[in-house]
């Protein structure tokens, strides 16, 4: 008797760079792919649910960090709230290419230009583009970085974001 599973597996790389491209900082941690994101990945395969062709990428705000849970949604997160200083009108786009290797991950790192003084818990994935919207829609993953991050006006963060299997 032979036992499959499917065990998803969310990798953040993130790196913060000074306004001229110096590397101040760099972090590679798993991510929580919240049960909002699972239910619609089961939906979406299984039950003719409404694919999401694009996802965006937004930072956790550490003010009023308390914790990232599974039962997260992107209406509801009472852990966390998001960061928009950020010089991007959107969040910004994830982007992955075809799968390979049992994964995909984004071409290249996404970037976050910082246009304040912040710091910066981690990140999430979700289907709105729209910074600070609440609305309805998927969240697929978040995480905390190892260490929460000081940025100042014009660093740089850039993302690289690997889902495997």
């Amino acid at each position: 008797m032979f036992l499959e599973s499917l065990n998803l597996k969310g990798l953040v790389k993130a790196q913060l760079f000074d306004c001229r491209g110096a590397l101040k900082w760099e972090d590679e941690v798993r991510n929580l792919i919240v049960n909002q994101g699972k239910n619609d990945i089961l939906d979406n395969y299984f039950n003719a649910g409404t694919q999401i062709t694009t996802m965006y990428i937004g930072l956790i705000d550490n003010s009023g960090f308390s914790a990232i849970d599974a039962s997260d949604t992107h209406a509801s997160h009472a852990g966390w709230t998001e960061n928009e200083d950020y010089n991007e009108a959107t969040r910004v786009l994830w982007n992955p290419g075809a799968a390979a290797g049992e994964a995909v991950v984004n071409a290249s790192a996404r970037d976050f230009t910082m246009n304040a003084t912040a710091a910066i818990n981690g990140i999430f994935i979700a289907e709105t583009s729209t910074k600070g919207s609440t609305a309805a829609t998927i969240l697929w993953a978040a995480t905390s970085f190892g260490t929460v991050v000081n940025v100042v006006n014009t660093d740089v963060i850039q993302i690289t974001y690997t889902v495997s299997a």
